[in-house]
């Protein structure tokens, strides 16, 4: 039978990390088998479901480039269907009317009077099989069905035996029927399909042969499959994903860490898709059965794994190393410091961004930049037309210590605009050092404008010249000129800065930085 898995996110929010980690370990088993991937969303929630978030659910699945097969499935099209599955058990005597009033249903007295009467009677743990309507006969249940006297449905669980299944991560998975409630398929009062129904309805109506989700629905996989033999369908593998915690080992949620956890926070602060795919790819997961077998030699002369040799990968590396059996039963964590905004993500996943740019091929990192300048308002129209070399050369320059696409329009927005502000701590580290650059600073802006050929090599010999007639060292004029045409302390080679700034340009900001000394 061909592989079938599927993604079902609740259209309640935006995409969580750890469902965006799900949806990808999901297409790369299709895709490695040959199988299908697709999308439900399980929009259930009426209250809480909304357009927008579905919206960020497709976008986000478009931005890791997750394509999806066949329809998407609107889990709320096929309450009709949940119903009458509910309807069929029912018939068959597999499920119950449960005419308890919903009053005494939530009763803390009544559900204490039911506790301390199965201790009495040494059924404790199996109190809910104690149930008045369990055994009512199917004709009476019509009747008071009829009448119009509410009720839930229910599915009668076995009082002995025990719920078994094979997990493809976490091995066998054993629970006893006395520890499962005879649990509400339907809801009292409207007659709403629960969860656990309309899933396994949905999943065997969608031929699903693969159930690969997160390890907190471990516990509903055993409620489930009881479903699954009570409407006599096949049961599906399952492979349940370690979580993802946050530092200190809580549970990452929206309610808790807010927009850290969105998937379209990382898209819109500058994370390549390629890059953040990577990164979650290895949440639970290895490419190899053991700890990465590339090694690091230290100083001291210990050799010792270094988890970074050998992480980055292509999709298609990807494609040819996934298998269910190298996810970890361990929970991965998330590192970020939610407590400082200069600090809210993974390092990590920031340093797996920064390899990204650095050695992404020029020719796909460009729309990227191209896009980020725009929404920037820093895009010109000769960056493409006459310009289109320098901007290119300019590009691969200067993503040398970019860790996101923001950083194109924020550290490297003097390359796109004489616009720019300066860091404070750069004018004080190297413009305000010597109070001889006050003079230098022209005299070399009038030695580069003199040029007869502008080059790095030029510009270089220029400054050391000067440096050398001045008497003072190289380095004060290489770092104030940095200072003075970016704004930065840091960046790549000044020489082909110079260049890229271009000679007017330079000129005139080396004269302007005089001023700040």
């Amino acid at each position: 039978m061909s592989i079938r898995v599927r993604f079902a996110p609740s259209p309640t929010g935006y995409l969580h990390i750890g469902a965006a980690r799900s949806a990808l370990f999901n297409w790369l088993y299709a895709r490695k088998t040959g199988g299908k991937f697709l999308l439900r969303i399980e929009d259930t929630d009426r209250e809480r479901s909304t357009e927008a978030s579905t919206r960020s659910i497709l976008e986000g699945l478009e931005w890791l480039g997750l394509d999806y097969d066949e329809e998407i499935v609107y889990q709320s099209a096929n309450a009709d269907k949940h119903r009458a599955a509910a309807a069929r058990l029912l018939e068959e005597g597999k499920a119950y009317r449960d005419f308890t009033p919903k009053e005494e249903r939530g009763d803390a007295n009544v559900k204490q009077e039911i506790a301390e009467r199965a201790r009495a009677t040494g059924t404790e743990g199996a109190d809910h099989r104690s149930n008045p309507f369990r055994d009512l006969p199917l004709d009476e249940s019509n009747r008071r069905s009829a009448d119009g006297e509410p009720f839930a449905v229910r599915l009668k669980v076995a009082r002995e035996g025990r719920s078994t299944f094979e997990d493809a991560v976490y091995g066998t998975q054993e629970r006893d029927y006395s520890e499962i409630e005879d649990l509400v398929l339907l809801r009292s009062g409207g007659g709403d399909p629960l969860y656990n129904l309309s899933v396994v309805v949905d999943d065997i109506e969608m031929g699903i042969t693969d159930v690969i989700r997160g390890q907190d629905h471990l516990t509903n996989t055993h409620k489930q499959i009881l479903i699954y033999e009570a409407l006599g369908a096949p049961v599906p593998r399952f492979a349940h994903l370690p979580l993802i915690l946050a530092p200190g080992g809580k549970k990452l949620s929206k309610r808790i860490h807010g927009e850290i956890v969105s998937l379209t926070t990382y898209r819109d602060a500058g994370f390549l898709a390629a890059a953040f795919r990577n990164f979650l790819v290895l949440l639970g997961w290895a490419p190899t059965d053991v700890q990465l077998a590339a090694t690091l030699t230290l100083g001291n002369g210990v050799v010792q794994p270094d988890e970074r040799v050998g992480e980055l990968m292509s999709l298609s590396e990807m494609l040819i190393n996934f298998s269910l059996e190298r996810i970890h039963r361990n929970n991965a964590i998330f590192n970020f410091d939610a407590n400082n905004p200069k600090r809210w993500t993974d390092d990590k996943a920031l340093w797996m961004n920064a390899e990204y740019i650095r050695t992404l091929p020029l020719e796909e990192l460009l729309p990227m930049v191209r896009a980020e300048l725009e929404a920037s308002g820093l895009w010109q129209p000769e960056f493409k037309a006459g310009e289109r070399e320098w901007f290119g050369r300019t590009i691969n320059l200067i993503r040398e210590r970019f860790y996101t696409l923001k950083d194109f329009s924020g550290q490297g927005r003097a390359y796109f605009s004489d616009k720019f502000e300066f860091d404070e701590a750069a004018i004080t580290k190297n413009l305000k050092k010597d109070p001889r650059l006050k003079e230098l600073l022209p005299a070399l802006a009038e030695r580069v404008e003199n040029l007869d050929d502008f080059t790095a090599e030029t510009c270089e010999a220029a400054l050391r010249r000067l440096a050398e007639e001045a008497g003072v060292k190289a380095g004060l004029l290489i770092n104030a000129s940095r200072t003075a045409l970016t704004g930065q302390a840091v960046g790549p080679s000044m020489f082909e800065v110079f260049v890229a700034i271009g000679r007017e340009r330079s000129a005139k900001r080396l004269r302007a930085a005089a001023k700040l000394i």
